[in-house]
């Protein structure tokens, strides 16, 4: 069965709420119905949360206190923002190993925004879920995401972000 737009944002916005463990075949019926996003569109700051999966870095993000990612040009993107023992957000670089960029990229047959990491070869792809709201993919080469993509999404973020 092929979601509409609205089906699928109802189904990721249930899966948000209520953090259950879903099949990543769920995950990507979710992420085919939803339409592409341009780097311009989600520039801004984000704050972050996983969408289990049964992937083995399902609840790592919590323990390294991972906040969310900022966008705030094509070339100048921390894909790592944690909070510091005070409370304080920064770009934690050892654990992103370095920053990032964004890209158009194609990925399953369609170009969307794409943060491609400096250090490491992982790329997050994005798609809309509503005007505040992105779903992510982890993609790469790398152990963790080379056999299962790991699921996310990301909200606008009002926070005051501290550079």
């Amino acid at each position: 069965m092929t979601l509409s737009q609205e089906q699928a944002r109802t189904r990721f916005f249930e899966r948000v709420q209520s953090q259950q463990i879903s099949e990543p075949a769920e995950l990507d019926e979710i992420w085919a119905a939803l339409p592409t996003v341009t780097v311009e569109e989600i520039l801004g700051d984000w704050r972050g949360g996983e969408l289990p999966s049964g992937h083995p870095m399902d609840g790592q993000l919590a323990k390294v206190r991972w906040h969310g990612k900022w966008f705030r040009s094509w070339h100048d993107v921390a894909p790592m923002v944690c909070r510091d023992d005070s409370g304080a957000l920064y770009s934690d670089k050892e654990i992103g190993k370095g920053e990032a960029s964004l890209w158009p990229v194609g990925f399953r047959g369609e170009v969307t925004a794409s943060m491609v990491y400096d250090g490491q070869p992982v790329i997050d792809h994005f798609k809309r879920v509503d005007q505040n709201t992105l779903m992510g993919i982890m993609n790469g080469k790398t152990s963790l995401v080379r056999d299962r993509h790991f699921y996310f999404y990301l909200e606008r973020d009002d926070e005051e972000a501290v550079g």
